[in-house]
C-alpha cells in the first residue's frame, strides 16, 4: 500500500512542537511520533543553527515528503514575531534543502480543519486531535498539540496529499 508521511511543525524559538503522521489513505492515519524540540543555545544566532540541525535530524529519521507548518499571526510583541519568523525560515529552509513539499496554515485554518470552527479554543483542538489520532493522554504542551493539529490539517485539506489506491 502506498502512503505519505507528513511532518507537522509549530514553530518557535525555545520550543518547537512536532508531529509525524503516516497517511495511508483519506481515512487511515498512523501517528509515528510527536513531541517538543527544545534548543539549548541561549543566543538566537546559535539557536537557529541548532533548530536547523534538529529539524534536519527529524526529516532524515522519518523521511516525510511534506512539511506542514503554522503561519505566523500578528501579535503585539514585535520582538517575538521577528525571532519566531527567523526560526520558521530556518525550518522551511531545512525542509526545502531536503526536497519536502511545504504547506503552511494559519491558526484559523487549523482550528477549522480540526474542529469545524475557526475560533475554537486550544482545549477543543487538543481534544479533537486526541480523538482523531486515538491518543489516550492529552499532550501537556500546547506546542505539541498544535503540531499534531497542523499535521492533521495537511492530511485533511491538501488535495495533493490524497493517495490513489
Amino acid at each position: 500500500m502506498k502512503y505519505m508521511i507528513i511532518l507537522g511543525i509549530d514553530p518557535g524559538t525555545t520550543r518547537i512542537g512536532y508531529a509525524v503522521i503516516e497517511k495511508k489513505d483519506a481515512d487511515n492515519l498512523n501517528l509515528l511520533t510527536y513531541g517538543c524540540l527544545e534548543p539549548k543555545n541561549k543566543q538566537q544566532k546559535d539557536r537557529l543553527g541548532e533548530i536547523s540541525s534538529l529539524i534536519s535530524d527529524l526529516i532524515l529519521k522519518y523521511h516525510p515528503e511534506v512539511l506542514a507548518i503554522e503561519k505566523i499571526f500578528f501579535t503585539k510583541n514585535a520582538k517575538t514575531v521577528i525571532s519566531v519568523s527567523e526560526a520558521r525560515g530556518v525550518i522551511i529552509n531545512s525542509a526545502n534543502s531536503l526536497n519536502l513539499q511545504i504547506f503552511d496554515f494559519t491558526p484559523l485554518e487549523v482550528k477549522f480543519a480540526i474542529t469545524g470552527y475557526g475560533r475554537a479554543e486550544k482545549e477543543q483542538v487538543k481534544q479533537m486531535v486526541c480523538r482523531i489520532l486515538k491518543i489516550e493522554k492529552k499532550p501537556i504542551l500546547d506546542d505539541t498539540s498544535d503540531a499534531l493539529a497542523i499535521a492533521l490539517t495537511a492530511c485533511y485539506t491538501s488535495p495533493k496529499l490524497f493517495i490513489n489506491k
